[in-house]
């Protein structure tokens, strides 16, 4: 019997998918429907079935190659009773034999109809669902990209989702006109939950015109550069293919960008900055790399050339070569921390000040005169203090509440006082974002920064409470220590860390008396602020500390 081969089904515009999954040997025999390979895109997993029943003669493709639409990936051996089913399949996916028989007349003619039905394909309703999100739950919508009766391209953001401190888009399966949403701003999505309605044409929205219709025949020098590219997998190099190694592509270096957990639409925006997406850090779910992570590389190459990729090198060795050993892996908001720390500290040329505030009158005030104004079970800790210290700090100092330019040649001053709070939660450090602190008093401000807090370990911060920040100030007063170094978290030029007050011996001018001091470290960008600067930043912070009623010049 003549063999039959078995193509790649249509993929709904995506160009190359990884096959994870070999799901039968040669030999084996199969019914119609039942899967040969499972192939995985970024947004969904899905199996290519057997267009009939048959026997398997030849696998052409091994876990880990990336296949398209129409690629050749098995040969089957049909029943008996299946032959002429055997060869439907073989019309359907137009495979190109090697050598042209029919005249070039003949299947223009087969065509004419087929083109004509695709163009007047009537519209039908289609649900949109959530990929795959890598395993995750009940991820929250964080906005709403469209709008109803916006007509979309494939690959359009219909909305945005977010998962600890990774955002991911949910796009546009096919070109089509957005009819509802089932979901609003807030809501929890799981993978497979459909989110609204498209209404697509029948015929597949997202080809166009050209690629809609029935294929016009090869040229026989077409034909040929196709049938060789169909006859490579089988070629002696790869005739082992069911053997699980992958071998790689033609054309394609090992460790090029089609190795990388990225959507069609951020290749696409890869390719025309000229990214390739094997630097790039993905930050969404399973390291998958989205659009605003090829902006930040990007703006990150700019503003600060290097000569390697920034990141995250750990250690090769062989521990268990010296006893017994544990796995922990770490999770996203650490992953991304590390990511972001390391970037900083390889491009800013960091210093840090150290000093000391005597806080003894303010917390005197803080805990006796101030608590019996307070409104029943509102706390304020010193952090609400230090906050609206610094909003003074940074306005007779605007240095520090700057960033440098794209170029390093100018300094972009900010008019706006929002503090970054780093909040120490179970899963890693987060730092929520208290925004306009010059024009709050220091009870709003004690109030804001806890709720901020408690979402923060809660894990329901919305994205725009981590962005926007101009100063931060890691507080480790409730831990303990004396000192530390922070970490500038870049395009900030500073930021102030606070360790635990104790009490000291202060000479008074005539003698020594204990005083409440808190330890102060400020970090900066030597680039933007020398010594001079920094010292006298924090000397004024400690005044401002001392006496609060400076707080309210």
């Amino acid at each position: 019997m003549a063999l039959t081969q078995v193509n790649v089904p249509d993929l709904g515009g995506i160009d190359e998918v990884e096959v994870i999954e070999i799901c039968v040997n040669v030999g084996d025999t199969l019914e119609t429907e039942d899967a040969l390979i499972v192939l995985e895109s970024d947004k969904a997993t899905m199996e290519v079935p057997a267009p009939f029943a048959g026997s398997v003669s030849e696998i052409l493709v091994s876990v880990g190659d990336k296949v398209s639409s129409g690629t050749h990936v098995a040969n089957m051996t049909a029943q008996d009773g299946d032959a002429s089913v055997a060869q439907e399949a073989t019309k359907k996916d137009e495979v190109v034999e090697p050598a042209e028989q029919s005249s070039s007349n003949e299947p223009q003619q087969n065509a004419q109809p087929t083109e004509a039905k695709g163009s007047a394909g009537e519209a039908q309703e289609m649900d949109i669902t959530v990929p795959d999100l890598g395993g995750v739950d009940a991820v929250e919508i964080i906005e709403l990209s469209a709008s109803i009766g916006d007509e979309l391209a494939a690959e359009d953001s219909l909305m945005v989702l977010e998962s600890d401190k990774a955002t991911m888009e949910i796009p546009a399966p096919q070109a089509g006109k957005l009819l509802s949403f089932a979901v609003k701003v807030g809501d929890k999505v799981s993978q497979g939950d459909v989110v609204g309605k498209m209404q697509v044409a029948q015929a597949s929205s997202a080809q166009s015109p050209e690629s809609a219709s029935v294929k016009k025949p090869p040229s026989q020098s077409e034909a040929a550069k196709d049938a060789s590219a169909t006859a490579q997998p089988v070629t002696p190099a790869n005739s082992n293919a069911n053997t699980g190694v992958s071998q790689p592509q033609a054309g394609q270096s090992k460790g090029s960008s089609g190795h990388v957990h990225a959507g069609p639409a951020v290749r696409k925006l890869a390719r025309e900055l000229g990214v390739d997406l094997v630097q790039v850090n993905g930050s969404g779910p399973r390291n998958r790399i989205q659009k605003q992570d090829l902006h930040d590389f990007v703006k990150q190459r700019v503003n600060n050339p290097v000569t390697g990729p920034q990141t995250v090198k750990g250690s090769d060795e062989d521990f268990s070569k010296y006893g017994q050993i544990s796995e922990k892996p770490l999770n996203k908001i650490k992953q991304v921390t590390a990511r972001n720390m390391v970037a900083s500290w390889s491009t800013i040329p960091q210093v840090t000040q150290f000093d000391e505030a005597d806080i003894t009158e303010l917390e005197t005030y803080r805990k006796q005169s101030m608590g019996a104004l307070l409104p029943e079970g509102v706390k304020v800790s010193p952090l609400a203090f230090i906050m609206k210290a610094c909003a003074k700090a940074l306005q007779a100092f605007p240095e520090f509440n700057s960033s440098l330019g794209s170029n390093a040649d100018k300094l972009i001053l900010k008019q706006y006082y929002n503090i970054g709070i780093a909040v120490d939660t179970p899963d890693g450090l987060l730092v929520p974002v208290v925004k306009g602190v010059d024009s709050k008093g220091v009870v709003d401000l004690a109030i804001g920064s806890s709720e901020l807090a408690k979402k923060a370990r809660d894990k329901k911060l919305p994205m725009d409470a981590m962005s926007g920040a101009s100063f931060t100030i890691s507080s480790l007063g409730g831990i303990g220590g004396t000192a530390f170094t922070p970490i500038v978290n870049a395009p900030q030029v500073a930021i102030l860390g606070v360790s635990k007050a104790s009490f000291k011996p202060v000479w008074n001018g005539e003698a020594f008396e204990p005083r409440l001091m808190l330890p102060l470290s400020l970090s900066y960008d030597h680039r933007v602020i020398d010594g001079a600067q920094a010292a006298r930043f924090t000397r004024y912070l400690c005044e401002l500390l001392t006496d609060v009623r400076h707080l309210l010049l």
